[in-house]
């Protein structure tokens, strides 16, 4: 049967995504782009705003659907368009710099990303290297007409870009690490050359943009860390894909906390007899016989992890498409947030899907909390959610399958993993039921701080942390080392990402919300004939897009 029109539109639409913003597309694995960037100036936008704008009105004039997964293809299409499209027209673009998901971390880490194993895929590395200082000039530009239309981000945000910018020129940095990586890849002495002189530039690059950030954009940039209601409620639609009542989300982040607190109070007690929060916590992470020694041993300890979960759950839980049973576990290099975060395979899965995490320099690294962790990042949370998604060619259109990604959903499905793997019984010791309550805290403090802090709501009366104070940033890192147990470089880290990024936070437990009220209802409505393996395939296959759709598609 002849494919509906959508699917070819689709694919080119993806192609169009994929010339604009070539970064993006070397994150997604989309052969092609690996040696060009994103025009980040003000005619690049207005280029890309004119592309986009022509390709809406094409899926405007597709004809009708035939089936309900046209249906679904139509309305994505339609809907990621108009996002790209209002992102542009409230300048969003001129206000583009944080600490965590900016133009500057895609332009620092997009290395990461890039084969280096060809000639041909060092090559690409060379032309990309030395096309950076053109790159960083066009978003300069960007972001200094937004500084001159009163629009510079918060200084707490410019300090943290600037300390990243001061990485990336040092001799530490991924730019130099290039070298050794291509030595070890036995790359020809003809583009060592080349190679060396574009890192040296790509180097000076940086140190110029971050002496513009320091001495020129600081100038101008806001004191308030908080963006108010209207620009956070719009942020929060972006990542969530339905309006928030952020009042009412606010008070049920406060009672997730108290119900978190009280469960994690009674796992303290599993832990070590008599210990309260704070002391199974310690144990926790002082305990030798708890930690890893180092950053291998840790690689080593969730690849076991992630290699059981999949053997145990697949088939009896969850169908694991074949090109997906690899996950390969790695080591951020040096200068990113810290934390753990997930890379997709590529289009033709010749790269696979990769778990990443950033590390404080030395160990011992305690793994009570890194079991949920692992889940979360790997198989069943990201790992299978994604994979299932690309996999799904025949049904879903190449947009959906590789463009289409709302944390809400998608971090959503995440923390829903975790939850379900406590409930499997994959938590086999106090310690990591403590570790998994940890993330859920962590989870449900980010609800209350990014609304508190950017709204600028008061902590409630009758609360036992700071009760009707006004959030601070050091409010914030002492509630999220009191409560979710981070230390303090971790919770600084934490709590500037939120205060750059605003409504994005929240999408974890917001989302998990959402699906375990889907998983409620269905279960309601079934009665003894739930098939929850059947639910989580539904749920999977519909994949990460925003949360009102995502409710529409599995009522129907």
């Amino acid at each position: 049967m002849e494919k509906h029109p959508i699917y070819a539109l689709s694919s080119e639409i993806v192609d169009e995504l994929a010339g604009l913003f070539p970064d993006i597309a070397t994150e997604l694995g989309l052969a092609g782009h690996d040696d060009s960037w994103p025009d980040l100036s003000p005619d690049g936008a207005a280029e890309a705003v004119a592309r986009i704008g022509w390709l809406r009105t094409r899926v405007e004039q597709v004809d009708r659907p035939k089936d309900d997964w046209d249906r679904l293809a139509i309305n994505l299409a339609k809907t990621t368009l108009n996002e790209e499209i209002d992102y542009f027209g409230h300048g969003d673009h001129l206000r583009d710099l944080n600490s965590m998901s900016s133009s500057l971390q895609s332009i620092r880490e997009i290395w990461d990303h890039m084969a280096k194993e060809t000639e041909r895929d060092w090559t690409q590395i060379v032309y990309r290297l030395e096309r950076l200082p053109a790159a960083l000039d066009g978003y300069r530009a960007s972001l200094d007409e937004g500084r001159r239309r009163g629009m510079a981000v918060a200084e707490r945000q410019v300090r943290a870009a600037v300390e990243q910018c001061r990485v990336s020129e040092s001799g530490t940095s991924r730019l130099t690490a290039l070298l050794g990586d291509y030595q070890r890849a036995n790359g020809e002495d003809r583009l060592l050359a080349r190679l060396e002189d574009a890192v040296t530039e790509a180097r000076r690059a940086f140190a110029e943009f971050g002496n513009y950030l320091a001495y020129t954009y600081a100038a101008d940039s806001a004191e308030r860390d908080g963006v108010g209601p209207e620009r956070y409620v719009r942020a929060a639609y972006r990542f969530l894909g339905t309006e928030i009542d952020p009042i009412e989300t606010y008070e049920w982040g406060w009672d997730q906390i108290a119900s978190i607190r009280r469960q994690m109070e009674q796992v303290a007690a599993q832990v070590a007899p008599g210990a309260d929060v704070a002391a199974a916590h310690e144990v926790l992470r002082t305990d030798p016989a708890r930690t890893v020694p180092d950053a291998d041993a840790l690689k080593a300890f969730i690849g076991d992890r992630l290699e059981d979960a999949l053997e145990r759950l697949s088939g009896s839980h969850f169908d694991v498409p074949e090109e997906i049973r690899t996950v390969t576990v790695n080591i951020a290099p040096p200068g990113s947030s810290l934390g753990a975060y997930y890379v997709n395979p590529s289009e033709d899965f010749a790269r696979p899907g990769s778990v990443w995490w950033s590390l404080t320099p030395a160990g011992p690294y305690p793994v009570f909390d890194e079991v949920s962790t692992a889940y979360h990042e790997g198989f069943p949370g990201h790992h299978l959610q994604v994979g299932v998604q690309i996999s799904l060619a025949e049904k879903l259109s190449r947009l959906h399958r590789f463009w289409v990604w709302k944390p809400g959903s998608g971090e959503g499905w995440a923390l829903y993993a975790e939850r379900l793997m406590n409930e499997l019984g994959f938590f086999e010791k106090p310690d990591y039921v403590f570790g998994w309550l940890s993330g859920q805290m962590l989870r449900a403090c980010r609800v209350v701080i990014d609304i508190g802090s950017h709204l600028e709501l008061p902590i409630p009366e009758g609360q036992p942390f700071h009760p009707g104070e006004p959030w601070t940033f050091d409010t914030a890192v002492d509630m999220l080392m009191r409560y979710a147990t981070l230390g303090q470089p971790n919770a600084e880290s934490e709590v500037t990402r939120y205060l750059g990024w605003p409504g994005q936070a929240i999408a974890y437990k917001v989302g998990e919300r959402a699906i375990l009220d889907l998983r409620n209802e269905a279960m309601q409505r079934v009665g003894a004939g739930f098939d929850q393996k059947a639910f989580h395939a539904r749920l999977l296959e519909v994949g990460p897009v925003g949360l009102d759709l995502l409710r529409r598609e599995l009522a129907s």
